[in-house]
Protein backbone atom coordinates (compact mmCIF):
# COMPACT_ATOMS: atom_id res chain seq x y z
CA UNK A 1 0.00 0.00 0.00
CA UNK A 2 1.56 3.63 -1.13
CA UNK A 3 1.55 6.08 1.28
CA UNK A 4 -1.40 8.05 -1.04
CA UNK A 5 -3.32 5.03 -0.41
CA UNK A 6 -2.46 4.97 3.12
CA UNK A 7 -3.97 8.21 3.97
CA UNK A 8 -7.18 7.43 1.51
CA UNK A 9 -7.82 4.61 4.08
CA UNK A 10 -6.68 6.09 7.80
CA UNK A 11 -7.00 9.50 7.50
CA UNK A 12 -10.71 9.96 8.64
CA UNK A 13 -10.92 6.05 10.78
CA UNK A 14 -11.52 7.55 13.79
CA UNK A 15 -14.70 8.93 12.90
CA UNK A 16 -15.57 5.71 11.05
CA UNK A 17 -14.88 6.00 7.30
CA UNK A 18 -12.37 4.41 5.60
CA UNK A 19 -10.52 0.77 6.62
CA UNK A 20 -11.86 -0.37 9.47
CA UNK A 21 -9.21 -2.85 10.71
CA UNK A 22 -5.80 -1.91 12.24
CA UNK A 23 -2.81 -2.52 10.37
CA UNK A 24 -1.26 -5.14 12.50
CA UNK A 25 2.27 -5.43 11.34
CA UNK A 26 5.17 -4.11 9.41
CA UNK A 27 4.02 -0.48 10.19
CA UNK A 28 5.23 2.05 8.17
CA UNK A 29 6.08 6.25 8.64
CA UNK A 30 2.84 7.19 6.62
CA UNK A 31 0.52 4.55 8.52
CA UNK A 32 1.70 6.15 12.04
CA UNK A 33 1.44 9.98 10.98
CA UNK A 34 -1.97 8.98 8.89
CA UNK A 35 -3.71 7.37 11.94
CA UNK A 36 -2.43 9.74 14.78
CA UNK A 37 -3.39 12.58 12.67
CA UNK A 38 -6.98 10.85 12.44
CA UNK A 39 -6.97 10.85 16.03
CA UNK A 40 -6.75 14.57 16.57
CA UNK A 41 -9.68 14.73 15.02
CA UNK A 42 -11.20 13.78 18.34
CA UNK A 43 -9.20 16.59 20.31
CA UNK A 44 -10.24 18.89 18.44
CA UNK A 45 -13.64 18.73 18.53
CA UNK A 46 -13.36 18.34 22.76
CA UNK A 47 -11.32 21.32 22.95
CA UNK A 48 -13.67 22.92 20.64
CA UNK A 49 -16.55 21.98 22.10
CA UNK A 50 -15.09 22.68 25.23
CA UNK A 51 -14.15 25.60 24.98
CA UNK A 52 -17.07 27.23 23.02
CA UNK A 53 -19.71 26.10 25.59
CA UNK A 54 -17.51 26.70 28.37
CA UNK A 55 -16.60 30.35 27.88
CA UNK A 56 -20.02 31.33 28.10
CA UNK A 57 -20.85 29.36 31.34
CA UNK A 58 -17.14 30.51 32.93
CA UNK A 59 -18.89 34.63 32.24
CA UNK A 60 -21.99 33.34 34.09
CA UNK A 61 -19.93 31.88 37.28
CA UNK A 62 -17.58 34.84 37.32
CA UNK A 63 -20.58 37.45 37.18
CA UNK A 64 -21.99 35.21 40.44
CA UNK A 65 -19.01 35.05 42.36
CA UNK A 66 -18.63 38.96 42.07
CA UNK A 67 -22.40 39.41 42.88
CA UNK A 68 -23.24 40.63 46.11
CA UNK A 69 -25.69 38.10 47.21
CA UNK A 70 -24.44 34.91 48.96
CA UNK A 71 -27.18 33.14 47.21
CA UNK A 72 -25.33 33.22 43.86
CA UNK A 73 -21.71 34.04 45.31
CA UNK A 74 -21.21 30.52 47.33
CA UNK A 75 -22.71 28.13 44.78
CA UNK A 76 -20.01 29.90 41.72
CA UNK A 77 -17.75 29.48 45.05
CA UNK A 78 -17.70 26.07 45.47
CA UNK A 79 -18.55 25.25 41.83
CA UNK A 80 -14.65 26.45 41.38
CA UNK A 81 -13.22 25.12 44.36
CA UNK A 82 -14.45 21.43 43.14
CA UNK A 83 -13.49 21.37 39.70
CA UNK A 84 -10.03 23.67 40.26
CA UNK A 85 -9.46 21.18 43.63
CA UNK A 86 -9.94 17.84 41.96
CA UNK A 87 -7.70 16.31 39.49
CA UNK A 88 -9.09 16.02 35.44
CA UNK A 89 -8.17 12.33 35.64
CA UNK A 90 -10.15 11.46 38.78
CA UNK A 91 -12.95 14.02 37.58
CA UNK A 92 -13.18 12.05 34.16
CA UNK A 93 -13.48 8.42 36.43
CA UNK A 94 -15.82 9.57 38.56
CA UNK A 95 -18.19 11.37 36.00
CA UNK A 96 -18.21 8.12 33.95
CA UNK A 97 -19.27 5.60 37.09
CA UNK A 98 -21.70 8.16 37.64
CA UNK A 99 -23.29 7.82 33.93
CA UNK A 100 -23.10 3.96 34.15
CA UNK A 101 -25.00 3.53 36.58
CA UNK A 102 -27.85 5.70 35.31
CA UNK A 103 -31.01 3.92 34.44
CA UNK A 104 -29.84 2.89 30.48
CA UNK A 105 -33.35 2.43 29.84
CA UNK A 106 -33.52 6.53 30.32
CA UNK A 107 -36.08 8.68 32.95
CA UNK A 108 -39.17 8.79 31.80
CA UNK A 109 -40.65 12.32 31.33
CA UNK A 110 -44.77 13.04 31.36
CA UNK A 111 -45.45 15.91 29.74
CA UNK A 112 -48.98 15.70 30.59
CA UNK A 113 -50.24 14.78 26.96
CA UNK A 114 -47.41 12.35 25.87
CA UNK A 115 -44.71 10.68 28.07
CA UNK A 116 -41.51 10.72 26.55
CA UNK A 117 -38.16 8.88 27.67
CA UNK A 118 -34.88 10.66 28.26
CA UNK A 119 -32.51 8.42 27.13
CA UNK A 120 -29.05 8.20 29.41
CA UNK A 121 -27.06 5.67 27.89
CA UNK A 122 -25.10 7.80 25.68
CA UNK A 123 -23.83 9.56 28.19
CA UNK A 124 -21.64 6.42 28.73
CA UNK A 125 -20.05 7.61 25.35
CA UNK A 126 -16.72 9.69 25.16
CA UNK A 127 -17.83 11.92 22.42
CA UNK A 128 -21.04 12.84 25.03
CA UNK A 129 -19.86 12.33 28.54
CA UNK A 130 -15.86 13.60 28.43
CA UNK A 131 -17.02 16.44 26.67
CA UNK A 132 -19.79 17.35 29.94
CA UNK A 133 -16.07 16.90 32.24
CA UNK A 134 -14.13 19.02 30.04
CA UNK A 135 -17.03 21.85 29.49
CA UNK A 136 -17.35 22.29 33.59
CA UNK A 137 -13.82 22.00 34.12
CA UNK A 138 -12.48 24.48 31.56
CA UNK A 139 -15.69 26.64 32.90
CA UNK A 140 -14.63 26.24 36.54
CA UNK A 141 -10.20 27.29 35.26
CA UNK A 142 -11.52 30.33 33.00
CA UNK A 143 -14.28 31.55 35.71
CA UNK A 144 -11.81 32.15 38.01
CA UNK A 145 -9.71 34.05 35.46
CA UNK A 146 -12.62 35.70 34.33
CA UNK A 147 -13.36 37.01 38.15
CA UNK A 148 -9.60 38.22 38.33
CA UNK A 149 -10.13 40.55 35.18
CA UNK A 150 -13.87 41.68 36.34
CA UNK A 151 -11.95 43.14 39.91
CA UNK A 152 -8.87 44.31 37.60
CA UNK A 153 -11.15 46.58 35.53
CA UNK A 154 -9.78 50.35 36.59
CA UNK A 155 -12.59 52.35 38.45
CA UNK A 156 -12.36 55.05 35.73
CA UNK A 157 -13.62 52.85 33.28
CA UNK A 158 -16.80 52.39 35.21
CA UNK A 159 -16.92 56.27 36.47
CA UNK A 160 -16.65 57.05 32.68
CA UNK A 161 -19.69 54.91 32.05
CA UNK A 162 -20.94 56.34 34.88
CA UNK A 163 -20.81 60.15 33.42
CA UNK A 164 -22.00 59.02 30.18
CA UNK A 165 -25.12 57.37 31.61
CA UNK A 166 -24.50 53.63 30.92
CA UNK A 167 -25.97 51.91 33.37
CA UNK A 168 -27.12 47.86 33.74
CA UNK A 169 -26.81 46.03 31.01
CA UNK A 170 -25.92 48.63 28.73
CA UNK A 171 -22.83 49.00 30.85
CA UNK A 172 -21.54 45.42 30.88
CA UNK A 173 -22.09 45.20 27.25
CA UNK A 174 -20.19 48.24 26.23
CA UNK A 175 -17.80 48.60 29.16
CA UNK A 176 -17.18 46.06 31.99
CA UNK A 177 -17.57 42.91 29.09
CA UNK A 178 -14.82 44.03 26.86
CA UNK A 179 -12.40 45.00 29.15
CA UNK A 180 -13.21 42.13 31.18
CA UNK A 181 -12.15 40.25 28.02
CA UNK A 182 -9.03 42.08 26.83
CA UNK A 183 -7.03 41.88 30.73
CA UNK A 184 -8.18 38.24 30.63
CA UNK A 185 -7.82 37.30 27.24
CA UNK A 186 -3.64 36.33 27.94
CA UNK A 187 -4.51 33.89 30.47
CA UNK A 188 -7.44 32.52 29.07
CA UNK A 189 -5.35 31.30 25.81
CA UNK A 190 -3.15 29.77 28.15
CA UNK A 191 -6.20 27.78 29.30
CA UNK A 192 -7.08 27.21 25.76
CA UNK A 193 -4.12 25.32 25.16
CA UNK A 194 -4.02 23.20 28.42
CA UNK A 195 -7.74 22.15 27.84
CA UNK A 196 -6.26 20.70 24.49
CA UNK A 197 -3.22 19.20 26.07
CA UNK A 198 -5.82 17.74 28.60
CA UNK A 199 -8.11 16.14 25.99
CA UNK A 200 -5.75 13.42 25.70
CA UNK A 201 -6.44 11.98 29.02
CA UNK A 202 -9.88 10.99 27.56
CA UNK A 203 -9.46 7.36 26.39
CA UNK A 204 -7.43 6.70 29.39
CA UNK A 205 -10.31 7.53 31.59
CA UNK A 206 -12.87 4.98 31.58
CA UNK A 207 -14.43 6.10 28.76
CA UNK A 208 -14.19 3.37 25.79
CA UNK A 209 -13.05 3.80 22.30
CA UNK A 210 -15.46 2.40 20.28
CA UNK A 211 -14.87 -0.16 17.86
CA UNK A 212 -10.80 1.26 18.03
CA UNK A 213 -11.98 4.84 17.33
CA UNK A 214 -9.67 7.29 19.68
CA UNK A 215 -8.30 9.94 19.88
CA UNK A 216 -4.17 10.75 19.06
CA UNK A 217 -2.67 9.86 21.83
CA UNK A 218 -4.68 6.39 21.43
CA UNK A 219 -3.23 6.09 17.98
CA UNK A 220 0.37 6.63 19.53
CA UNK A 221 -0.07 4.08 22.15
CA UNK A 222 -1.07 1.70 19.31
CA UNK A 223 1.83 1.55 17.38
CA UNK A 224 4.43 2.14 20.86
CA UNK A 225 2.84 -1.16 21.76
CA UNK A 226 2.95 -3.29 18.87
CA UNK A 227 6.69 -2.14 17.89
CA UNK A 228 7.97 -1.79 21.28
CA UNK A 229 9.77 1.60 20.28
CA UNK A 230 7.59 4.56 21.92
CA UNK A 231 10.79 7.02 19.76
CA UNK A 232 8.83 7.47 16.49
CA UNK A 233 4.26 7.56 17.96
CA UNK A 234 5.28 9.78 20.76
CA UNK A 235 7.39 12.42 18.89
CA UNK A 236 4.68 12.39 15.73
CA UNK A 237 2.20 12.98 18.58
CA UNK A 238 3.73 15.54 19.70
CA UNK A 239 4.43 17.30 16.43
CA UNK A 240 0.55 17.17 15.93
CA UNK A 241 0.57 19.35 19.07
CA UNK A 242 2.83 21.70 18.68
CA UNK A 243 1.03 22.68 15.46
CA UNK A 244 -1.96 22.70 17.15
CA UNK A 245 -0.80 24.82 19.76
CA UNK A 246 0.35 26.87 17.01
CA UNK A 247 -3.17 27.40 15.68
CA UNK A 248 -4.59 28.09 18.82
CA UNK A 249 -2.10 31.06 19.60
CA UNK A 250 -2.72 32.82 15.85
CA UNK A 251 -6.34 32.62 16.47
CA UNK A 252 -6.29 33.86 19.93
CA UNK A 253 -3.93 36.05 19.14
CA UNK A 254 -5.83 38.30 15.88
CA UNK A 255 -8.87 38.06 18.91
CA UNK A 256 -6.50 39.85 21.41
CA UNK A 257 -5.46 42.01 18.85
CA UNK A 258 -9.36 43.25 17.72
CA UNK A 259 -9.85 43.78 22.05
CA UNK A 260 -6.53 46.01 22.40
CA UNK A 261 -7.17 47.69 18.95
CA UNK A 262 -8.37 50.75 21.03
CA UNK A 263 -5.19 51.16 22.83
CA UNK A 264 -2.03 52.67 22.00
CA UNK A 265 0.74 50.27 20.79
CA UNK A 266 2.76 50.70 23.88
CA UNK A 267 0.02 49.81 26.10
CA UNK A 268 -1.47 46.33 24.01
CA UNK A 269 -1.19 43.43 25.99
CA UNK A 270 0.94 40.83 23.80
CA UNK A 271 0.01 36.72 24.26
CA UNK A 272 2.62 35.05 26.66
CA UNK A 273 2.45 31.95 26.29
CA UNK A 274 3.51 29.62 29.36
CA UNK A 275 2.08 26.11 28.85
CA UNK A 276 1.12 24.51 32.21
CA UNK A 277 2.50 20.65 32.94
CA UNK A 278 0.70 19.61 35.61
CA UNK A 279 -2.90 21.08 36.46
Amino acid sequence: MSCLETVQAYAFRSIGLGERLLPRSDFTLCEQVTLIGSGLIWNIYFGVLALAFGFFLATAIALAKAARSPWLRKPAEWFIFIFRGSPLFIQFFLAYEMFVLLPKVGFPVNLGFVEITLATSFLTKAWAGALIVLFLNTAAYSAEIFHGALNSIPKGDIEAADAYGFTGWTRFRKITWPTMLRLAWPAYTNEAIFLFHATTLVYFSGFPAWQQRGDALYYASYFADKTFNPFIPYPILAGYFILLTLCVITIFGLVNSRLNRHLPAERRQKLRVRPQVIR
